[in-house]
């Protein structure tokens, strides 16, 4: 069992690195990076048909665009839309993604590597963020943003998925969780010497005609300690990853107001869009470093004592640390070959269940990210300033969300009741968006027509997804193989 003092390092550092990385992917992935690769693009690309009048002579970034025409630029012998061309690259970065941490995660599942990984794709992240400071829309190798964009994706995939790892040792560890552990171990302990002693007392008692009770009181208590264990670190687990998803937003709000500055004062230049993005890696590389140094290291978990009520290591990963890169990148791929045969899937049935919903549901969230900034700028052509006033509002009511629906669920309901409740009240906003195919342009409001829609989207939209990280996150990490946390990690874009 950790001491007090202990703990309470490791979830500062844990709490540090998860608020770097939130704060990167709403300010620089989720707000900016779109309508920067898409602004990098038009700033070398033609109008059509002609194809030979630079579209940076019509439409300047984010101001009004009253050409109807379609700009494409040009990749080698393709022409391509400038805001699929930054859809595309996202796409590209998301499959990558997914390939890297299949190929890492029993590295990360290893704790004599997992902080290490964690550090290395944390900075190659930060690193590819910052290096958008120096690479103007007018330089002839421009199309280097992509390959920038998808290093800095794919970093932060990899990092989330070693942060993760250490979820649900965290929640382990919590004190009130980790007294009922005690407490459930020495229950158990008395039980089993019940045990034995009934068996010598039965004996003796069956020659004098005298019975003893089948269930004892011990056996009652320590179903009852299992139930209060069960549910204290489910709870313990999402207000852990709650806190993380809050503070996380709470920092992204404070740049968001910083990048105002920048963005206003410049007019929404490149220059700003890139400045913003740089400020967003240097954050998240300064606030590593609590991690770096709080987390814990190999040796600290060899000797700390831990009990199984926090899997902070395997006695395989000293001995086993000599073995190479490749060697583990290898076995990772065999593995995820030996966990889709047909037996694993049915002793993990719920597991697969999960990753199939999963699936689904956050590629879903992220085309809404995603495809949203865009929409506003390509489409209801709104300005810098009304762009960060939606990134702004947001995570505001993310925070909002995130605190308010643990206090809802400790009262009433599980964590997989309240993910089907986010998920319905999600589901509103396309719907609501599909409406605008059947008004056709005869109304000024509704499905989603106007600029002042995507307020109330913003809205409806962060009050959930806030929320919808932290359980999703929370709930998945209830269903791992103990010991196997993050070769069952996938990206959160996927």
């Amino acid at each position: 069992m950790l001491s007090a003092a202990e703990f309470k390092k490791r979830l500062h550092g844990w709490l540090s690195y998860a608020s770097a990385s939130e704060v990167f992917v709403i300010v620089s992935l989720t707000l900016f990076l779109p309508i920067f690769l898409e602004q990098f693009a038009r700033d070398n690309g033609f109008l059509l048909p002609d194809r030979t009048t630079p579209c940076s002579t019509v439409a300047k970034i984010l101001h009004v665009n009253d050409s109807p025409e379609r700009c494409i630029v040009k990749l080698g012998f393709l022409w391509i839309d400038t805001a699929s061309f930054s859809l595309y690259v996202y796409s590209i970065s998301v499959a990558l993604q997914a390939l890297t941490v299949i190929s890492v995660g029993g590295i990360a599942d290893n704790s004599a590597h997992r902080k290490r990984l964690l550090l290395t794709f944390a900075l190659q992240g930060a690193f590819a963020a910052v290096l958008f400071l120096i690479l103007p829309s007018s330089s002839p190798l421009w199309f280097l943003s992509a390959f920038l964009a998808i290093c800095a994706n794919v970093g932060f995939g990899v990092s989330v998925v070693a942060m993760n790892v250490y979820l649900p040792s965290l929640a382990r560890d919590s004190p009130e969780v980790a007294e009922l552990c005690l407490q459930l171990e020495t229950s158990q302990d008395a039980e089993d010497s019940e045990l034995v002693d009934n068996g010598r007392t039965a004996s003796e008692a069956h020659t004098e005609g005298v019975e003893e009770p089948l269930i004892s009181r011990n056996r009652a208590e320590s179903s009852e300690l299992r139930v209060r264990y069960d549910n204290e670190l489910s709870w313990a687990t999402s207000r852990i990853s709650s806190l993380g998803i809050a503070l996380g937003y709470g920092a992204a709000i404070c740049l968001l107001l910083v990048a105002l500055i920048p963005v206003t004062k410049l007019k929404g230049s490149t220059f700003s869009l890139r400045l913003t993005i740089g400020l967003g890696g240097i954050r998240w590389a300064v606030f590593s470093i609590p991690a770096a140094v709080w987390l814990p290291d190999p040796t600290a978990l060899a000797t700390s004592g831990a009990s199984e009520s926090a899997i902070w290591i395997d006695s395989s990963d000293i001995t086993d640390g000599k073995r190479s890169i490749r060697t583990d990148v290898v076995a990772a791929w065999k593995r995820l070959g030996g966990m889709l045969c047909w037996q694993e899937i049915k002793k993990l049935r719920n597991t697969f269940k999960y990753l199939a919903a999963w699936f689904l549901l956050s590629d879903g969230f992220t085309t809404i990210t995603f495809t949203a900034i865009l929409f506003c700028k390509t489409s209801l052509n709104m300005r810098p300033s009304a762009l960060i006033l939606i990134g702004v509002l947001t995570p505001c009511t993310g925070i909002l969300g995130s605190l308010l629906w643990p206090m809802i669920q400790r009262k009433f309901l599980s964590n997989l009741k309240i993910l089907i409740i986010l998920v319905i009240l999600c589901s509103a906003i396309p719907a609501y968006g599909c409406l605008g195919f059947v008004f056709q342009g005869r109304t000024s409001f509704g499905g989603l027509t106007s600029q002042r829609e995507m307020f109330g989207l913003a809205v409806d939209f962060g009050c959930v997804y806030g929320a919808f990280q932290s359980y999703a996150r929370a709930f998945y990490a209830e269903l791992l193989p103990p010991g196997e946390e993050a070769r069952w990690s996938v990206p959160r874009n996927i």
